[in-house]
């Protein structure tokens, strides 16, 4: 695991926050070119369990959802339905998610996404871990961040969506 040095890793808006809300990270770089959360998991020397990836949900015509689920299970839309009292919803694709977010799939933040009309969720399973490791906002950097500031911050709603 690569852990952050100030002189190769420019700070992103997700770290910077984290700075001034005076949390704790640890900075861990990857190729860019790896988006398999599971994979990243594996580099990290950690569990798949404790890598979570931000997925973009789009609910018509309400405003998008954020849903943070780890690397090792994948979200169950209709779960997620009925927590938000949706009929339909759907993945957005990778061109809308990066249009909705304004940031490259495999590089969407929700720390970046604060204040951009985001609902935002994260899977119970986090709870099991007091820290994750989730996406900087750029594409081969991830953020280990405490759980309970990660869910402070971003307001996460906790939710069986796996």
């Amino acid at each position: 695991m690569f852990f952050y040095n100030a002189g190769m890793v420019t700070k992103t808006l997700a770290m910077k926050l984290l700075d001034k809300q005076q949390v704790p990270y640890d900075v861990v770089t990857y190729p860019p070119t790896e988006r398999d959360a599971a994979k990243l998991a594996d580099l990290f020397g950690v569990p798949a369990a404790e890598v979570f990836k931000s997925l973009v949900v789009v609910r018509e015509p309400e405003k998008p959802l954020l849903v943070m689920v780890p690397a090792d299970k994948q979200l169950d839309l209709k779960k997620l339905a009925q927590v938000v009292g949706a009929k339909k919803l759907k993945m957005a694709t990778h061109a809308d998610a990066e249009r909705l977010t304004g940031l490259q799939v495999g590089g969407i933040s929700p720390l970046a996404l604060l204040n951009k009309g985001f609902v935002m969720f994260i899977d119970a399973s986090a709870e099991n871990h007091s820290h994750v490791f989730i996406s900087a906002g750029q594409k081969g950097i991830n953020l280990k961040v405490p759980v309970a500031d990660l869910m402070r911050l971003t307001r996460a709603r906790r939710a069986d969506v796996t």
